[in-house]
């Protein structure tokens, strides 16, 4: 079970965990031992978040989002089986808390005059030094 906040927490059965080989450092002990870990959510089919939730979830998983709606993460930062069990189980938290917050909803405004004059201002100038770079006419 993982405890994303006081309301949401994450049933076991939602989680499959499969223990992988691992690439980097490690000696004999890589070709023996499978120490990664890679953790699946199926996260469009949890009851415990809002279908809000779940859309947000899918565009912070970005390529980690598969076609059934799962999120996959794959750890293996440490030569040690638990460990990187733990440090995916926390990437996943810490997406799913990412997922919960409701971003602010952006209110269009106007420029300012002052604003426009500069823009209109900087353009003319522009057109200006085009201006000169013409021909030369030699009359």
């Amino acid at each position: 079970m993982i405890h994303i906040n006081d309301k949401i927490s994450i049933a076991d059965w939602e989680l499959t965990e499969q223990f992988i080989r691992a690439s980097g450092p490690g000696g004999q002990n890589v070709n023996k031992v499978s120490t990664a870990v890679e953790l699946r959510f199926e996260a469009a089919r949890s009851p415990h978040l809002a279908q809000s939730v779940k859309h947000r979830l899918k565009r912070l998983a970005g390529r980690r989002w598969t076609r059934e709606g799962a999120i996959v993460l794959q750890v293996d930062e440490t030569r040690s089986q638990a460990r990187n069990r733990d440090i995916a189980r926390d990437r996943l938290a810490e997406l799913i808390r990412r997922a919960l917050v409701v971003p602010k909803r952006r209110i269009a405004t106007k420029p300012t005059l002052g604003a426009k004059n500069r823009r209109i201002k900087a353009k003319k100038v522009r057109g200006e030094v085009k201006a000169l770079r013409g021909r030369v006419d030699d009359d």
